[in-house]
């Protein structure tokens, strides 16, 4: 196959049917040479194939398949003016300088030679004649200016010329530090490592800073991010590909000697999006959906970068937020597949009513734990659920009158069917992976990022609620500087 690529971009015909024919693709072989006007050829293949000659289309005309040719640079390009060196012809001009100052010379340099008398001479007389011319020269009288040399001061002597130098050969300048070294270097921002396409020290950076182990979730956004600061350039499909570099901020009067940190396709607007689309699904009862939003914001946030301190304040809020939300809908989707342990249904349910929430979800939780209770026949939890839910000052109707019937209910019969490990009048917070309650004064460990808190027992292990970090891991946080905050 590769002989016969040879002989197709060569366009020899003669070479590609002989290829064909001693590969045993007769019939192509007699294509070939019949459309290409190698009728002999064809004759001879056409006899071997007998009676399994293939018929040619007589409405088609054929042409040689021949490659275009490569497109040549030429001209001055690049637009680069040099001298001609050594090696490229400079010295021609002074060799024929040379030679016609001899040929312009006037005088004789002396009598020519008998070729035939000198062949004829024996060495004896060959000595003869060189003692001779030297008795003559020490003979002569020693003419000329008789000028000397002068001794000056060291100091004044001219240096001598480097044979590059006088050859004048054209050395290129030294080639500047790459925009993406230059980023690195001025950035301890692990977006800003990711984007000047250092996924090494970036990873580092976030193990160090956030004690996060697990960057699968974060791959497709390193590679946005460095795809996202380069633009690319291709002039010729010979040519290579020329990659630009997009910084932040730039303008058309900004110094080319000053380079701006990276362009980032992620800021700190578009987590707001989403966190109002994870709030609508949430309130639509969309619980998985909502759960992969605020999962995309966690995982967002250690890559994005902002401009002051209030956006520092609010990124730390917002991972607050975005923490309570996701190890609620957690334990919420927990809570449905466990439909045949309705003892645990109802501490699920109990404990997603003390996550952090907005005013209009925490009441569809105080809701659902409310009917939850009140159905297994724990009236007394399902009127403390009931209770909350009044205080909430509920603005749909039917809510409140429910919530009013349960109380009333509940005080004709204070006492539940069944014991959960659950008191509301102790203060706790849930464990991130094992939905327990861990209450004031126990023990717990926490994850460095997303702050979620575990038993001791999950110490060391990766955070369920962020699946970035390690719990427990000790790391510096969120980077703030005055010019450069994450």
């Amino acid at each position: 196959m590769g002989q016969f690529h040879d002989a197709l971009y060569l366009g020899d015909l003669r070479e590609r049917v002989k290829i064909l024919e001693g590969a045993g693709h007769l019939p192509l072989a007699y294509i070939t040479a019949s459309i290409h006007g190698l009728h002999d050829i064809a004759e001879r293949l056409a006899a071997e194939l007998g009676d399994n000659v293939p018929s040619l289309p007589v409405d088609k005309t054929p042409s040689l398949l021949i490659p275009p040719l490569p497109v040549m640079g030429g001209g001055d390009w690049p637009l680069l003016r040099v001298m001609k060196g050594v090696f490229e012809g400079g010295l021609e001009s002074v060799g024929r300088g040379a030679v016609d100052e001899e040929e312009d010379g006037e005088g004789d340099w002396g009598e020519e030679l008998d070729v035939d008398d000198v062949d004829g001479l024996q060495n004896g007389d060959v000595e003869a004649i060189m003692d001779d011319a030297e008795a003559e020269g020490e003979n002569e009288e020693e003419g000329g200016w008789e000028l000397e040399d002068l001794e000056l001061p060291p100091e004044l002597e001219i240096p001598k010329l480097s044979a590059n130098a006088r050859c004048a050969v054209f050395v290129a300048p030294t080639p500047g530090m790459p925009v993406s070294q230059i980023w690195t270097q001025k950035s301890s921002l692990a977006a800003e490592h990711a984007a000047a396409g250092s996924f090494d020290t970036a990873m580092r950076l976030l193990n160090r800073q956030l004690g996060i182990k697990n960057f699968m979730p974060l791959k497709s956004m390193f590679l946005d991010l460095f795809s996202g600061s380069h633009s690319y350039l291709r002039a010729f499909s010979s040519s290579p590909v020329v990659s630009l570099a997009i910084e932040r901020g730039w303008n058309e009067s900004a110094s080319p000697n000053v380079r701006g940190p990276p362009a980032l396709v992620y800021s700190f607007s578009q987590l707001e999006e989403k966190l109002k689309a994870g709030y609508k699904s949430t309130t639509a009862g969309k619980f998985t959906e909502a759960l992969r939003v605020f999962l995309s914001i966690l995982h967002t946030i250690p890559l994005v970068v902002v401009e002051s301190r209030r956006e520092v304040d609010e990124v730390k809020e917002l991972i607050i937020i975005v923490k309570e939300y996701v190890l609620g809908l957690q334990m919420e989707l927990k809570r449905r597949e466990m439909r045949d342990d309705p003892i645990r249904q109802q501490e699920l349910a109990a404990y997603f009513t003390h996550c952090n929430l907005q005013t209009p979800h925490l009441r569809l939780a105080l809701l659902s734990a409310m009917s939850v209770s009140y159905k297994a026949k724990n009236l007394a939890t399902a009127s403390t659920f009931a209770r909350r839910l009044l205080e909430t000052n509920p603005t749909v109707e039917s809510q409140a009158k429910m919530a009013r019937q349960v109380v009333q209910a509940a005080e004709r019969n204070m006492t539940d069917a069944t014991q959960l490990n659950y008191d509301f009048r102790n203060p706790f917070v849930v464990c991130g992976a094992t939905y327990v309650p861990i209450y004031r004064g126990q023990k717990d460990v926490s994850c460095p990022y997303c702050t979620a808190r575990f038993v001791p027992s999950q110490d060391g292990k990766l955070c369920t609620v962020c699946d970035l970090a390690v719990v427990g891991a000790d790391a510096s946080g969120l980077v703030c500087s005055p010019s450069q905050v994450r």
